[in-house]
C-alpha cells in the first residue's frame, strides 16, 4: 500500500531523483493549484497585452467593461494577484528544506547537487526568458536559490525574522529605488516632472513592444522582448527579487519545522494561519482595491499620487499577498485531511509533479495563441475570457499529467532537468525504474 499523504519513505544512501512513492502528494497538490493561479495572473496582465496598452485605453475599457469583466477583474484584483506566486516562491524554499533533510539523512552535503540543480534550471530559464516569454520566473529562482545556501544553518528565529525583513520591509526598499530620482527633485512641481518623463519614456517602449507582438514574427518579438526586458522590466523586478527571497525563507522554515510532513499534529497551527491570514488579506488587498477605484475615477493619477500613499502601499500589497496565500495553503491541508477532499484535491497532484512542463507549455500555448505570429488574439479578450481560456488550457494539463505519469516517472522537461543535473539519463518509464531498482546492488 502507498505510504499516507504525510509520511514520506526514508531516503536511498545514493542522491536520486525523488521516487513518486516518497512525494508528498498534498505538496504536489498544492504547487499544482500554485500553478492555476500563476497562469491566470500571467495570462490577464502579460500574455494578453493588457499591461502595454496607454493607461487612458486601460482606464476606458474597465469604466465600460461588462459585468462578468468587471466581477472578472476585481476577483483577480482580490483573490490572485500576487498570491499565487507568493505560494509558489513559498513551495521553493519548502522544496530546499525537504532536499536538505534528505541529504543530511544520506549524511551528504546538499551544496554540491544543488548547485548543479540550479545552474540547470538558470539555463533553462534563461532560454525561456529570452526565446518564448519574458515573464520568466526559473531564472529569478536559481539566482536567488544560491541565498538559501546561506541561510541552511540559521536558527528558526533568524528564519523568521529575515523572510519578515525581506517579504514585508523590501518592498519599501524597492518603491524608494524606483522613485529616487523624484525624491531627490529640488520641488514637487520637479518631481511630477520626473514621473510624468518616466511614464511616458515607459510607455513608448511598451507601444513598442506592443506593435512587435501584433504584428511580427518570432523573430521580431524576440527582439522586442530583448529590448523592453532591459530597457523597462528589470529594473521593476529587481526591486522585487528580495522580497520574493523572504517568501522563499517562510517555506525554509515551514520545512524545517516538518509542518506538513505530520500535518495531524500541527492541525491548530494551520487554523491559526488561516485566521489570521485572512484578516492580513483582506487589509492589505482590500486596501489595494479602494486605491484601484480611486484611480479609475481619476481621484489620483499616477503623476498626482502622493509620495506616502505609494510607500504605504507596498507593505500592505505584500501583505495582502501573504495573507491569502497562507489562507489557500492551510485551507488546502485542512481539508487534505478528509478522504473526500483528498481524492478532489489529489487530481491537482501530478500537475505539481509535472510543474515545469507545465509552466514552460503555458508559455508556449500562449505565446502561439495571443502573439501575432500565431493566433494573434493579444488584447482581443476581455478578464472573463481570459479566466476561462486559463482554465480551459488548465484542465487539458490536469488529464494530460494524469495520462503521461500512468507511464512515465518524471514529465519531459523534469526529465532533462534531472538527467542533467545528476550527469546521467534518468530512467524514464514507470516499468524501467522498476527494473533498475530491482537489480541494483544491495
Amino acid at each position: 500500500m502507498p505510504p499516507a499523504p504525510s509520511e514520506v519513505l526514508p531516503p536511498s544512501a545514493v542522491a536520486r531523483p525523488v521516487d513518486s512513492s516518497e512525494r508528498l502528494a498534498l505538496l504536489d497538490a498544492l504547487r499544482g493549484f500554485a500553478l492555476c493561479g500563476v497562469f491566470i495572473s500571467n495570462v490577464m496582465v502579460w500574455f494578453s497585452g493588457r499591461v502595454f496598452l496607454p493607461r487612458e485605453q486601460t482606464l476606458a475599457a474597465m469604466n465600460n467593461a461588462s459585468l462578468a469583466d468587471t466581477v472578472a477583474w476585481q476577483a483577480y484584483v482580490f483573490l490572485v494577484a500576487g498570491k499565487f506566486i507568493t505560494l509558489f516562491s513559498f513551495l521553493f524554499g519548502l522544496g530546499f528544506a525537504v532536499q536538505m533533510g534528505r541529504a543530511e539523512a544520506r549524511g551528504t552535503s546538499i551544496t554540491p547537487l544543488y548547485v548543479r540543480r540550479l545552474g540547470v534550471m538558470l539555463v533553462m530559464g534563461l532560454s525561456h526568458l529570452f526565446l518564448i516569454w519574458y515573464g520568466d520566473i526559473l531564472s529569478t529562482y536559481a539566482v536567488l536559490g544560491f541565498g538559501l545556501l546561506l541561510f541552511r544553518g540559521r536558527s528558526e528565529r533568524t528564519l523568521l525574522i529575515c523572510a519578515l525583513l525581506f517579504a514585508l520591509g523590501w518592498s519599501v526598499v524597492g518603491v524608494a529605488i524606483l522613485k529616487l530620482p523624484q525624491l531627490m527633485a529640488d520641488t514637487p512641481e520637479a518631481g511630477a516632472a520626473i514621473v510624468k518623463a518616466a511614464n511616458e519614456k515607459s510607455a513608448a517602449i511598451k507601444a513598442q513592444t506592443l506593435a512587435a507582438y501584433i504584428h511580427g514574427s518570432w523573430l521580431d518579438t524576440t527582439q522586442a522582448t530583448f529590448h523592453f526586458f532591459f530597457r523597462d522590466y528589470f529594473p521593476l523586478l529587481l526591486t522585487i527579487t528580495l522580497s520574493t527571497f523572504g517568501r522563499f525563507l517562510l517555506g525554509l522554515l515551514a520545512g524545517r519545522r516538518r509542518i506538513f510532513h505530520d500535518v495531524p499534529q500541527h492541525l491548530g497551527l494551520f487554523r491559526r494561519i488561516l485566521g489570521w491570514g485572512l484578516v492580513a488579506g483582506v487589509i492589505g488587498s482590500g486596501s489595494g482595491l479602494v486605491l484601484q477605484q480611486l484611480m479609475l475615477k481619476q481621484v489620483f493619477t499616477p503623476e498626482t499620487l502622493p509620495t506616502w500613499v505609494s510607500f504605504a502601499m507596498a507593505p500592505l500589497r505584500n501583505l495582502g499577498e501573504l495573507g491569502f496565500a497562507a489562507v489557500y495553503v492551510s485551507g488546502i491541508t485542512l481539508l487534505f485531511q478528509r478522504a473526500t477532499w483528498q481524492r478532489a484535491l489529489g487530481l491537482l497532484a501530478p500537475v505539481g509533479r509535472m510543474a515545469l512542463t507545465n509552466y514552460l507549455s503555458q508559455s508556449i500555448i500562449s505565446v502561439l495563441f495571443f502573439y501575432g505570429f500565431g493566433l494573434g488574439f493579444i488584447t482581443k479578450l476581455g478578464p472573463a475570457a481570459c479566466v476561462a481560456y486559463c482554465l480551459a488550457i488548465f484542465c487539458v494539463q490536469v488529464v494530460w499529467s494524469h495520462l503521461w505519469l500512468s507511464r512515465f516517472r518524471f514529465g519531459p522537461a523534469e526529465w532533462v532537468w534531472r538527467s542533467l543535473t545528476y550527469g546521467k539519463a534518468q530512467p524514464m518509464r514507470r516499468d524501467d525504474a522498476a527494473g533498475q531498482r530491482t537489480t541494483a546492488p544491495a
